[in-house]
Order: structure tokens, then C-alpha cells, then sequence
């Protein structure tokens, strides 16, 4: 994929979009317990990074800090989707940072529409050119909050 070349580095940090570099064990250990994707199984975490484009946050030389996925046709339309700095490492820049590297790469800067869902990060974002829906009677949804704790159960 022409999106892996992408590398990035401030001071002690690096962003990727080399997917070998990631760590699922660190990615699936956030996942699970964020209130996005609680109890999300492994295989799908690896299954939706594998069909994404994913941004990999590393303290250099490769230990991952944080994390994000574009789900995109990299035409038109770009779902930003999973992005966590650890907790350890909040307050350094870092989320900033990922956001410029995103928004600055130029295979997305005729991008048409870009979505994301947060609970607590607007000002974050907002800083990117990310606003309130204008006309949110013309979106939809379907929403199934607790999918992985049914699939899990299922597994039992």
C-alpha cells in the first residue's frame, strides 16, 4: 500500500504507517478497555488495522505509546477511528502531533469528508477543521455499543 511509506518524527517520538511496526498487544490492551470498544476481541482489532490505513505512535526507536486508524477509499471519505495515546505519555504533544501528520498527508487533502466520534476530545480536534454535524438530521446510524461482550459470551 503507497500509505506505508509515511514516517514522521519529533524528538523522541515517531508516527508510522508501517503496519509491521505495530503492537497489538499494546493496541488490543487499550482497545478493550475503552468505552468505544470494550471487550473488542483480538482478531477483530487485528482484522479492522489490516484493512485501514493505521498511524503507529512510538517512543523511538519502536516502543508503541499511542495508536489511530484511517478508514478511508482515500478519495473522498476518511473515518478517523481508535485513537489513544497511553496514559503514561498524555500531555506531551502527542495527540497534536498525530493530527498534523494525518491531516498533512497529501494523498488526503482532497478528501470531501472526514468523520470521527468522541466523547472528550473536541478541542482537539477542533483545532483540525473538525466541527459538529451541519445538517445532523441527515446522518444515520446503526449502533451496537455492546457487540464484543455478546461475542465474547458467545465464545463461552
Amino acid at each position: 500500500m503507497f500509505l506505508e511509506k509515511y514516517t514522521f518524527e519529533k524528538g523522541d517520538f515517531m508516527i508510522s504507517t508501517n503496519k509491521s511496526l505495530l503492537d497489538f498487544d499494546v493496541i488490543h490492551g487499550y482497545l478493550k478497555r475503552s468505552y468505544w470498544s470494550e471487550e473488542i476481541p483480538l482478531e477483530i482489532v487485528k482484522n479492522a488495522a489490516m484493512h485501514s490505513i493505521t498511524f503507529g505512535i512510538y517512543k523511538k526507536p519502536q516502543t508503541q505509546v499511542g495508536y489511530a486508524r484511517l478508514v478511508t477509499d482515500q478519495a473522498t471519505f476518511a473515518y478517523l477511528a481508535d485513537v489513544f495515546v497511553l496514559e503514561d505519555y498524555r500531555g506531551l504533544g502527542l495527540s497534536k502531533f498525530l493530527m498534523e501528520c494525518i491531516k498533512g498527508i497529501p494523498e488526503f487533502e482532497n478528501l470531501r469528508t472526514w468523520f470521527l466520534a468522541t466523547r472528550d476530545a473536541h478541542e482537539l480536534y477542533r483545532q483540525f477543521g473538525f466541527e459538529a454535524p451541519k445538517f445532523p438530521e441527515n446522518i444515520m446510524q446503526i449502533s451496537r455499543p455492546g457487540i464484543y461482550k455478546e461475542l465474547n459470551q458467545k465464545k463461552i
